[in-house]
Order: C-alpha cells, then sequence, then structure tokens
C-alpha cells in the first residue's frame, strides 16, 4: 500500500478523479487506474489512489443508516441545481461537458481557479462526486461548467438532460495559489513564465485558470504581461477536450501543446509524454517561471523533477489540492 507521501502525492489531481478524471467517487478499497491514464504513465508506473487522505473516514449513523463521510474535507451542505446542457467535450464522446445552475451565494463563494464542489442526485442515496469546476470564477454567472470523464457508475450525471435536479455542495478548496505564489517577490522576482501541465480530463481546473485571466498572461501579439505554454496531454485526437476552444485560448497568449501517447500515423504533433515533451523544450529562464499542474502521481513527479533540476522554485510548481 501507498504511504501518507504518496498519497499526498496521488491526490495531485485535485479531485479530478480515480484515473485523470475531473471528479472524486468515494470508495471503498484501492483502485487501479483506468486504462486511459497509461498514456502519462510508463506501465511499471501504474498507480493505486488509496481512500483516506489525512485522516480516517468518520462513520456515522444518519436515519438509521451507515454513512461514511470523507476525512479530507468539511462536511457538505447540499443546494438544489439544476443541469442546463450536457454535450460531448472530445470526438470520442468519452468525457462531456455539463453546466449547472447553481444559487447566487455558491457561484459567489468560487474565487480561485481550482476549486470544486460536491454534486450528487436530489437524494442521500448517490454517492456524491467530487467535480473540480472548469470554468471560471464568475459572480455575475451563476453556473458552473464540469468535465466529466464516463466511468461506471456515473451514467447519473454523464448522461443527465438539462433540467434534472441536483445537488450541489459549498465551494470547496484552495484551488491554485497563484496570487502568493507567482506575484510579488516571495521568490526572486514575479513570475514572468508559466507552464501549465495536464492530461485527460485533468484539463478541467487547467482550463478555469486560463480562462480566469488571473495568471496575467499577455494575449497574443501584445506586450507587458507573462508568456504561458499548455502541455495536454491525451491518448489519440480523438480524445482531447475542449478543442473548439484552443484558438481563444492562443489568442489569450497560451501556446497549446497536445501530446498523444498513441497518435494515429498521420499526426503531426508532439508525441509521448508530457514530461518528455517538457524535457525536450526545456525552462525557459527557470528562476522567474512557475507551473500549473493537474495529473496523476507519475506525471506530477516527473514534471517536477524536470522543472527542479532546471532551476524553478520548488513554491512554484502548484496544484488544486
Amino acid at each position: 500500500m501507498p504511504s501518507y507521501n504518496d498519497s499526498m502525492i496521488a491526490l495531485v489531481a485535485a479531485l479530478i478523479g480515480t484515473s485523470v478524471h475531473a471528479f472524486v467517487t468515494p470508495f471503498t478499497q484501492p483502485v487501479r487506474s483506468s486504462s486511459t491514464t497509461a498514456p502519462f504513465l510508463p506501465p511499471v508506473q501504474q498507480q493505486f489512489i488509496p481512500r483516506t487522505f489525512d485522516q480516517p473516514h468518520d462513520a456515522r449513523r444518519v436515519q438509521g443508516r451507515h454513512v461514511m463521510f470523507m476525512g479530507w474535507g468539511p462536511d457538505p451542505i447540499w443546494s438544489t441545481a439544476t443541469v442546463t446542457s450536457n454535450e460531448k467535450a472530445c470526438q470520442s464522446g468519452a468525457c462531456v461537458s455539463i453546466n449547472i445552475s447553481v444559487p447566487p451565494e455558491t457561484a459567489a463563494a468560487y474565487e480561485i481557479p481550482g476549486q470544486y464542489v460536491q454534486v450528487r442526485l436530489n437524494d442521500e442515496e448517490t454517492k456524491p462526486l467530487f467535480l473540480a469546476i472548469a470554468s471560471p470564477p464568475d459572480k455575475e454567472n451563476a453556473s458552473f461548467e464540469f468535465l466529466v470523464k464516463k466511468t461506471e457508475g456515473n451514467e447519473w450525471i454523464t448522461s443527465a438532460t438539462p433540467g434534472t435536479t441536483v445537488e450541489v455542495s459549498q465551494v470547496l478548496g484552495n484551488g491554485f495559489p497563484m496570487e502568493e505564489n507567482l506575484e510579488g517577490f516571495k521568490y526572486d522576482f514575479p513570475t514572468q513564465n508559466v507552464l501549465l501541465f495536464a492530461a485527460g480530463s485533468g484539463i478541467a481546473p487547467i482550463k478555469a485558470a486560463m480562462e480566469s485571466g488571473q495568471l496575467g498572461v499577455a494575449a497574443s501579439g501584445s506586450a507587458g504581461g507573462r508568456t504561458a505554454r499548455l502541455y495536454y496531454g491525451v491518448q489519440n485526437p480523438d480524445e482531447i477536450c475542449f478543442v473548439d476552444r484552443f484558438g481563444a485560448w492562443e489568442q489569450q497568449g497560451f501556446q497549446v501543446v497536445p501530446v498523444l501517447s498513441q497518435p494515429p500515423s498521420d499526426w503531426e504533433g508532439r508525441t509521448g509524454y508530457v514530461q518528455a515533451a517538457l524535457e525536450e523544450d526545456g525552462v525557459p529562464i527557470p528562476r522567474n517561471s512557475g507551473a500549473l499542474l493537474c495529473g496523476m502521481k507519475g506525471m506530477f513527479e516527473s514534471v517536477k523533477d524536470i522543472l527542479t533540476k532546471a532551476g524553478v522554485f520548488e513554491g512554484r510548481d502548484l496544484t488544486n489540492f
């Protein structure tokens, strides 16, 4: 079984699930990463994700039922919400983009990209999913977008139709600590270059960060802001999520680098693992660079090792958990 430190790193996916999903389902036994994570880890590095985080789960009796409460976050405070759209997020349809209308006070509490909520059907029997919010914070728009990978047991959300009533918790987590670690002189000079790393549906909170404006990236053709590059790893082109937004991201100043582990013969882009692509490209001005990461343990450790050896301050390797 993994050690406590391994558990901490394995959960870097920041509530993006048992593989590289944008959700987490409470489970009783450790489960093996699904095949969707294989492109980003060599086979010998397939990981187990433990059920606990930093303390035992709390078993209680609720209305005669034996209920397990997660031991690494506050108990949820549920509010009614409504699914407003459900569309496939990639060509294969393996992931869906779901928009849910939430109470205004819930939307107002979402301030930092990388935060998450729990979502369940409007009953106490459904196991809640932990979903990283894929849309940027917007207090004026009481709607959250989520990226959810289809897996056994989550059909209730991946097949939900507009008008479906669900329940959402309060906004949870601290998100990516960008202001604290990328701004000011905490580490040398303020960050001038941002590198972003995502695997599979781990793109969800990274997307929120890019679209929030909080990274201070200079728009294409302009000066005065940071430079930024996104390394996004998937198996094949049909698994790439949010392709229709790549153009907008490029206009906002983010260089998008898809990396395929199982590319078709006509693929002309990068291949292999995102960590290998980073090693090939190198890190520009390491002391003034920072990174946001959302992926499994193997990717996280490899990328962090490369960044650290290049000279990036460890405190600027940011995760949302």
